[in-house]
């Protein structure tokens, strides 16, 4: 098996702290944004019983920019303009009501993400009347532990990783050890907290040697598994970051199945597509999150993503809690996808993989329901469609099997 999170029925219940240098989760995230601690520790039974082994909830830092701000549900990102990185009392919430929430996650089982910003402080603009945050209002950093203020040119990397964000955010200078250690003792807070792991925000923005060097081992130092929010299409780039010890999201998989997972696309795109295709250790896969929308057909993409390889982050704002479809891909991955992805059937309308010896998937984006004859590693074996949308098959004595799949949907096949 080669994916993170990929482990199957050969680990299920894995926590991603329990190695942390190569810790993984054998089920899915379910990814919380805007959402106070309170409201988030309500619904953690909900959550495992679902069959999620992990929650990822947003910065904890007392941040600028609150709920009057806000014009939409993800607008303004609320968290990612840090003020002070040692007051965890913020717009979501108290330390106390977090560490709460925390302490619950672990009582079900539950593994918890945190959300660090290490790129960048809070903006001194006017934006939607907020007050500003000038350098002298930061408690640990002065003007001269940020790069010099000036617009990303999106063509030069340099550029990318040492001007400021949106042209307002105070850019950090990590080449500075001061800075350094004000973030080390970021992460550190955090993992007094008792979290987990911790997701990375906006790392494209920061020189990969950080997190080679330092931010990475100060995770490892304190059990704590790591992802980098990568916002890039290119698989190389993505994994640069990957190479420097942690996982990724996988947006170049995210842009494929936004061509993939509509009416009009072409599901063949989907053959060796994403981070996950060549590095599954490494990639955390996802259909939709604050920042990207989801494929016209969202349910087929889940359908895809948590049968697949790769760790799925299942993106709370558009899919509830309790959602049934969920429920059954979540019991589906956590007792039927082990071993390694193998393509089976590839075309533009129908796309059949087979995790090795454990379970065959099939995807259907059209309106009519498709069938194909497609190899599989059993013979002379009656597979039931564990997805409950279509009937037992048997297969050749040769391993070849006739799969139908309903129209816009899927099928998961497994020996009973």
């Amino acid at each position: 098996m080669r994916g993170i999170g990929a482990l199957g029925a050969t680990a299920a219940g894995a926590g991603l702290a329990s190695d942390a240098a190569e810790a993984v989760g054998s089920s899915a995230v379910y990814q919380y944004y805007h959402t106070d601690w309170t409201d988030v520790t309500d619904d953690l039974a909900t959550i495992a019983e679902q069959g999620y082994d992990a929650i990822q909830v947003p910065p904890a830092q007392y941040s600028r920019l609150d709920r009057s701000h806000q014009e939409g549900v993800t607008d303004p990102p609320l968290g990612y303009q840090p003020v002070d990185l040692r007051n965890f009392d913020s717009v979501f919430g108290t330390e106390a009501e977090y560490q709460a929430m925390v302490e619950e996650a672990h009582v079900q089982g539950l593994d918890v993400i945190a959300d660090a910003v290490v790129n960048h402080m809070a903006a001194a603009d006017d934006f939607r009347g907020a007050d500003p945050v000038t350098f002298e209002e930061l408690p640990y950093f002065s003007e001269a532990d940020f790069h010099p203020k000036d617009d990303i040119n999106y063509d030069d990397p340099e550029s990318v990783e040492n001007d400021w964000l949106t042209g307002e955010l105070k850019d950090l200078k990590q080449e500075s050890s001061y800075v350094r250690d004000q973030l080390r003792r970021y992460v550190e807070k955090y993992a007094g907290l008792g979290v987990d792991g911790i997701r990375w925000d906006a790392v494209k923005h920061v020189p990969e040697w950080f997190f080679a060097d330092y931010a990475n081992q100060w995770a490892d130092d304190n059990g704590l598994w790591t992802v980098g929010e990568c916002l890039q299409g290119s698989v190389d780039y993505c994994q640069g970051y990957a190479d420097t010890g942690m996982s990724v999201t996988d947006y170049p998989l995210y842009y494929t199945l936004k061509d993939a997972c509509d009416p009009n696309g072409d599901l063949s795109l989907l053959d060796g597509a994403g981070l996950v295709d060549q590095s599954p250790f490494r990639a955390l896969t996802f259909v939709s999150n604050h920042d990207s929308g989801p494929p016209a057909l969202e349910k087929l993409a889940y359908a895809y993503v948590l049968t697949y390889e790769g760790y799925p982050r299942v993106y709370g704002n558009r899919i509830a809690i309790d959602d049934s479809d969920i429920r059954n891909l979540l019991w589906i991955r956590n007792n039927l996808a082990g071993d390694a992805a193998y393509t089976r059937y590839s075309a533009s309308d129908l796309y059949v993989f087979e995790r090795y010896n454990n379970l065959l998937v099939g995807l259907n984006r059209t309106s009519d329901t498709r069938t194909a004859t497609v190899y599989t590693s059993w013979s002379n074996t009656t597979l039931n469609d564990y997805s409950g949308n279509a009937g037992d098959v048997t297969t050749g004595s040769d391993g070849y099997v006739d799969v139908s799949v309903p129209p816009e949907g899927w099928v998961c096949y497994a020996p009973y």
